[in-house]
């Protein structure tokens, strides 16, 4: 068994910081063997970037994606340049409100992370409320050890924020499943 992620935004967004927590919760507090890797445009912020994991029950040979198993996408031109190589099987995962331009002729997932983020008081953890979303959608984690990778990836002082942000996220992706 092995699945390929690809969570996708723009710089600033906790892409690259979504995609560490996913893997090490597969690594860290599950069984799996992991890999990540990164990619962002030259500027510090507002440039497409991309954090892409590899989960597997077997040592990994390559450590970069040959297709996308699921697509997190949370901006318009990230989803845009990076959904090139999805296949029909391959999950989307998006926030309608950041990627409007989404019909693409297949269902996907649709999560009000951003929206969330900001009912919690903070719109920097609608990253983590899209992991949540993520653990619950594509099943492949146990929820606990993705919220304990997250205690541990994040700064202390905002633990209780980020908490409640994968706990709501988690609410929102069973949603979106019950909604598809």
């Amino acid at each position: 068994m092995k699945k390929d992620v690809r969570i996708c935004g723009f710089g600033g967004q906790g892409v690259i910081l979504a995609g560490f927590i996913i893997g090490k919760a597969a690594s860290v507090f599950m069984d799996y063997h992991a890999v990540q890797s990164q990619s962002y445009g030259p500027e510090a912020r507002g440039g497409a970037a991309r954090s892409e994991i590899i989960i597997s029950d077997e040592k990994i040979g390559y450590p970069r994606p040959l297709g996308v198993d699921c697509l997190v996408a949370m901006s318009q031109e990230s989803f845009d340049s990076y959904r090139d190589d999805i296949r029909d099987d391959t999950i989307i995962i998006l926030d309608p409100d950041l990627v409007k331009k989404h019909d693409i002729g297949r269902p996907l997932y649709k999560v009000h992370a951003q929206k969330i983020a900001e009912e919690l008081g903070n719109k920097i953890v609608t990253n983590i409320v899209m992991v949540g979303a993520f653990t619950s959608i594509f099943g492949m984690l146990k929820p606990d050890a993705v919220k304990e990778s997250v205690i541990d990836s994040v700064p202390k002082r905002f633990t209780e924020l980020n908490i409640k942000a994968f706990e709501r996220g988690l609410e929102a992706g069973k949603n979106a499943v019950e909604e598809l």
